[in-house]
C-alpha cells in the first residue's frame, strides 16, 4: 500500500461521473485548443487507465497532427488541474483516470495487467483506525493491490 499525499493537492472538486472532460476544462478556464479538444475526448471515451502512448495512439487515429509530446503537455495540464489523477501500478507507465468524484481504490492483474476498481467501507475504516492508533489522522491514501486471478493457479 502506498500511503501519503497524492499529487499535489488541487482545490477544485472531482468531475461528477459521466461528465465530459471538455465542460470540466471550460468551467476551470482552461483553454482548449483543438488539439486538446481531441485529446480531452479520447480521455473522456477511454475507459480504464490509459498511459500516455495509449492516449497518443488513440488521439492519432482522429487527428494525425497531434504529437506525443502535445499529448504529455495537455495531460500534465489536466493533471494540475485537478482534471485527471495519475497512478503507477508497477509496470513503469504513468496511467491515468478523470479524478473519481469519490474514493475508490485498485486491484492490478499482475498477468494481464486489468484494473479492478472497488470500494471497501472495512478497508477504509481499517485504515482511519491504524493511523489514530499511531497518532495520526488520515487525509489521503491509495491503495493498490496486485494479484493474479485464484483459478489461474491451477495450471
Amino acid at each position: 500500500m502506498k500511503a501519503g499525499p497524492k499529487s499535489p493537492p488541487h482545490s477544485h472538486p472531482a468531475p461528477a461521473p459521466g461528465r465530459k472532460l471538455e465542460d470540466v476544462c471550460a468551467e476551470r478556464g482552461i483553454r482548449l485548443t483543438e488539439q486538446r479538444r481531441v485529446i480531452a475526448r479520447v480521455l473522456s471515451e477511454s475507459g480504464g487507465h490509459p498511459d500516455v502512448e495509449e492516449l497518443h495512439r488513440r488521439t492519432a487515429l482522429v487527428d494525425a497532427r497531434i504529437s506525443i509530446a502535445t499529448v504529455y503537455r495537455t495531460v500534465r495540464l489536466f493533471e494540475e488541474a485537478g482534471i485527471l489523477e495519475r497512478h503507477d501500478f508497477g509496470d513503469g507507465r504513468a496511467r491515468y483516470e478523470m479524478a473519481p468524484e469519490s474514493h475508490h481504490d485498485h486491484l492490478i492483474d499482475l498477468r494481464t495487467g486489468k484494473v479492478v476498481e472497488f470500494q471497501d467501507d472495512r478497508i477504509e475504516a481499517l485504515q482511519r483506525e491504524v493511523a489514530k492508533r499511531l497518532g495520526y489522522k488520515l487525509v489521503d491514501h491509495r491503495l493498490e493491490l496486485f494479484g493474479t486471478p485464484i483459478d489461474s493457479d491451477k495450471d
